[in-house]
C-alpha cells in the first residue's frame, strides 16, 4: 500500500523526480497493476545503479537491512518508512550512513511537530501518539475480517491492534529525540479529553526530569493524529492564551492527520535538498522494543513471527534494564528452547534464533550495551534526482 501510493504521488505531483527503479522480492508477472510496472526489478544491483536516494518501504527488518547496507556501500541516502527496521538495526545503521525516518507515519510525523514547535519557542515534554483501539490479544478471525475490510494484511492489523506498532513508533521517537519512557509499555492512558490527559503526561515528563513518549486511546473525539505537550516562556502566557492554546503552564499542539504514503514525498525533497535527517533510532538509544508472550508456550514451539503474529506483542522498555530481552524484530521462523508464561519478556535464553546480518547487529549492540563502551561508528555523510523503492 504504501509503495502503491508513494508512486502515485510522485508521477502525479512531483513533476522534478522520477522513480526509476522498484526492488521487489515477488515475480514481476504478478504485479501487472503495479503503478509503474515497467519500472519493477528483482535486482537489487540494478535499484542501487539507477538512484540518488532509496526508499526503502518494505517493512521486513531482514529485507530491509541489507538493502540499506548495500545503499550505504554505493553511498546513497536512505529514506525509510520502516519503523519496525529502524528499533531493530537503525542505531547501527546510522553510523554508518545517512537514513531518516519519513514523515507521514506517526514518528515521522512527531519529529515534524517538534521542528515546527522549537520554531516557535516550546519546550517539548510529551511526544504523544493516538491509538484508537486496542486489544492485546486478538483472535485470527476478527483480525482476517478487519484485513480484508481495510485492504491490508493480517499481521499489520494484528501489529496495530496488540499495540506492537504504537510501541515501536514511540520508541523510535525516544530514542531519536532524547526522550524516554515512565514504565515499560508506557501509560497509554484512556482520555475523554486530550488536553486534560496531555497535562497529566507533562507532569509525569517533569518528574522523570526529562521529555517522555507515550500515546492515549481517546474516546470522544478523532485518534488520527499526534500531538506535542511542552512549556512557553512566562511572558508569552497572554499571548498564548489569546491564540487559543489555554492559561497554561502546558500546552497540547495537535497535528490531527497523519497521511503515509501522501507525506513521503516531503522527506525525499529535504533530504536532497540537504536539509539533513529528520528522525532516526540515533546512534546511543536507550530504549528498545521486547517481546511478550500473549499465551503460555512450550520448548520446541515454533515461531512464525513476532510482529503481527498471535503469539506475542511489542513492549517499550529500557535497555539499561533489560539487556538480554529479544528485539521483537528478531522474531522470525524461529524456535522456542524453553517454556514461557502469559506476560514474560522473552531473552536470549529463550529461544533459538536463526543466523542473520540483523542478529549480527543486534549482539553487537547487545555487547556494547552490557561493556558499556561507546558507538564506534562513523558520523554519517550528508546527502546531497532519481528516486528508488526498496520493497
Amino acid at each position: 500500500m504504501i509503495a502503491h501510493g508513494f508512486v502515485r504521488l510522485i508521477k502525479q505531483h512531483y513533476r522534478d523526480m522520477e522513480i526509476s527503479r522498484v526492488l521487489t522480492r515477488r515475480p514481476l508477472t504478478s504485479l501487472a497493476d503495479f503503478p509503474l510496472a515497467d519500472a519493477l526489478t528483482n535486482s537489487l544491483d540494478e535499484l542501487i545503479d539507477n538512484s540518488d536516494l532509496i526508499v526503502e518501504c518494505s517493512g521486513d527488518v531482514f529485507h530491509g537491512t541489507s538493502v540499506i547496507e548495500r545503499a550505504f556501500e554505493a553511498g546513497l541516502p536512505v529514506v525509510t518508512v520502516n519503523a519496525e527496521l529502524q528499533v531493530t538495526t537503525g542505531s547501527y545503521l546510522a553510523g554508518r550512513g545517512f537514513i531518516t525516518e519519513a514523515e507521514g507515519d506517526q514518528p515521522g510525523s512527531l519529529a515534524a511537530l517538534r521542528e515546527e514547535a522549537l520554531q516557535m519557542g516550546f519546550q517539548p515534554l510529551v511526544y504523544g501518539n493516538m491509538k484508537g483501539y486496542l486489544n492485546h490479544d486478538p483472535s485470527l478471525e476478527d483480525m482476517t475480517y478487519w484485513a480484508q475490510r481495510q485492504g491490508i494484511s493480517v499481521d499489520q492489523t494484528t501489529s496495530f491492534t496488540d499495540g506492537t506498532k504504537v510501541q515501536i513508533e514511540q520508541v523510535i521517537i525516544g530514542n531519536g529525540l532524547g526522550a524516554t519512557i515512565t514504565r515499560q509499555g508506557m501509560e497509554g492512558l484512556a482520555s475523554t479529553s486530550l488536553d486534560d490527559s496531555a497535562s497529566l503526561l507533562a507532569m509525569m515528563a517533569e518528574r522523570a526530569g526529562q521529555p517522555i513518549v507515550d500515546y492515549v486511546i481517546p474516546s470522544g473525539y478523532p485518534a488520527g493524529g499526534v500531538f506535542l505537550v511542552g512549556r512557553h516562556d512566562e511572558n508569552q502566557a497572554r499571548a498564548i492564551e489569546y491564540f487559543k492554546l489555554g492559561r497554561g503552564p502546558f500546552y497540547t499542539l495537535l497535528r490531527p492527520f497523519h497521511l503515509c504514503s501522501l507525506e513521503v514525498g516531503k522527506t525525499v525533497r529535504r533530504v536532497l535538498a540537504g536539509g539533513g535527517v529528520l528522525l532516526n533510532n540515533s546512534t546511543e538509544p536507550t530504549l528498545g522494543v521486547g517481546a511478550i508472550a500473549k499465551r503460555a508456550m512450550k520448548a520446541g514451539e515454533l515461531i512464525e513471527r513476532g510482529i503481527g503474529g498471535f503469539q506475542f506483542r511489542g513492549e517499550a522498555i529500557k535497555l539499561a534494564q533489560h539487556p538480554d530481552h529479544v528485539p521483537i524484530g528478531l522474531l522470525r521462523k524461529t524456535a522456542l528452547k524453553r517454556a514461557v508464561e502469559p506476560g514474560q519478556l522473552i531473552t536470549f535464553d529463550d529461544v533459538d534464533i536463526l543466523p542473520s546480518r540483523a542478529l549480527d547487529i543486534v549482539m553487537a549492540q547487545r555487547k556494547r550495551l552490557i561493556e558499556g563502551t561507546p558507538a564506534a561508528w562513523q558520523t554519517p555523510p550528508s546527502a546531497m534526482g532519481m528516486l528508488a523503492l526498496g520493497g
